[in-house]
């Protein structure tokens, strides 16, 4: 258990640097030098698979359309509609 509160405390400062970012040029900044470019095509992607579920989109669509595994969208569902809310959120304000 203490490992996980360490890791919550280590995940706080990024939280916060996320929030202090006020355009997507800052983002894209950041997020560059935080992950590789593997690891931004993989978010990028599981935020299209979130946006194409949200639309109704069924997982063979969704997985033909953006090249996701049927793992990737089956965990993308669970989140998109589990407790957190943060897809949720962030389709909401993207519209």
């Amino acid at each position: 258990m203490e490992r996980e509160v360490k890791r919550e405390d280590e995940l706080e400062p990024l939280l916060r640097a996320f929030c202090s970012l006020g355009t997507p040029e800052e983002a894209r900044a950041l997020l560059t030098d935080l992950c590789t470019p593997r690891e931004l095509e993989d978010l990028s992607q599981r935020l299209a698979v979130a946006r194409m579920l949200a639309d109704g989109h069924s997982y063979v669509d969704v997985s033909r359309a953006t090249g996701a595994s049927s793992t990737t969208v089956s965990r993308v569902s669970k989140c998109l509609n589990g407790p957190a809310g943060g897809y949720r959120l962030v389709l909401s304000r993207l519209g």
